[in-house]
């Protein structure tokens, strides 16, 4: 039987195990938001171009002639049907490509990569360390899209916990996604065409600019799928629906896919060469 003083040791053991993994995440975070803070302007600008094409494109241009045609399936207005989209299209591509490219820079560049792999921190600390700051720079731009939003609707459920939760959990996907690429590419050139085959047609067909509930089956299965799927539908029921009908599975799925690219991440900084 174990005794007493043995438990409260696992315990402690356990508590310090967490508090080392959290500290060193933040160290590694650290060292990349000393550089990010410096370029927040360009960060915030360089994410809002996509999105307010797309807003001025699809929303304002295509939305008004469809308004007139149809009635979007949630809000007012097909522009209101596509800014939640289009918050969630921003976080995913600044937290891919920022992420991504800014390990790609170290690695392949500035020769820095090695004074992180050398720290004597838990892969996983390093993984997390390089997701959050991949977190951060997404929601830096996600802010301001929001903020586009609320000017056109002027409904603060865009600034809801819920939606807030869904937000943050899908840039910890695709930043951490953005690790692991920017971990195994050979040079810039690879970036590209990941982000041409990966990060362009989801931004498509994640659920932005339509409601998946309408396509035939097939269409449905390749499209849920993609995990910006879940996070489009997800932010758009936090808006628009009631609490009755949000798809808190969607949730699970953006939780589980996280998890499983830190495990990923975490094998892949303990075999790094760099």
């Amino acid at each position: 039987m174990t005794s007493q003083p043995s438990l409260k040791f696992l315990r402690s053991s356990h508590s310090g195990s967490l508090k080392t993994l959290f500290s060193d995440s933040l160290t590694v975070f650290w060292g990349d938001w000393l550089d990010l803070r410096v370029r927040a302007p360009q960060v915030i600008a360089s994410g809002l171009v996509s999105p307010l094409i797309y807003i001025l494109a699809f929303g304002l241009g295509l939305g008004s002639a469809l308004d007139s045609a149809m009635e979007p399936p949630v809000g007012d207005s097909y522009l209101q049907f596509i800014l939640p989209g289009m918050v969630a299209l921003s976080s995913m591509t600044i937290c891919f490509g920022g992420t991504t490219f800014s390990i790609c820079g170290e690695r392949l560049y500035s020769k820095t990569f090695e004074e992180i792999l050398l720290l004597p921190s838990p892969p996983l600390a390093l993984f997390l360390g390089k997701m959050l700051a991949g977190v951060v720079r997404g929601l830096m731009t996600s802010v301001s899209v929001v903020a586009i939003a609320l000017l056109f609707t002027r409904n603060l459920n865009f600034l809801s916990p819920l939606f807030l939760l869904v937000l943050v959990l899908n840039c910890a996907v695709f930043a951490g996604l953005g690790v692991i690429v920017g971990l195994n590419v050979k040079s810039l050139e690879e970036v590209g065409l990941l982000n041409n085959f990966l990060i362009v047609p989801m931004s498509f067909l994640g659920a932005t600019f339509f409601d998946p509930a309408t396509l035939p089956l097939v269409l449905k299965g390749i499209v849920y799928l993609l995990p910006l799927t879940y996070t489009t539908t997800a932010l758009r029921a936090a808006v628009y629906e009631p609490l009755a009908r949000f798809p808190w599975y969607s949730i699970a799925v953006l939780l589980v896919a996280a998890i499983a690219l830190s495990a990923i991440g975490a094998y892949q900084f303990s075999h790094q060469k760099d």
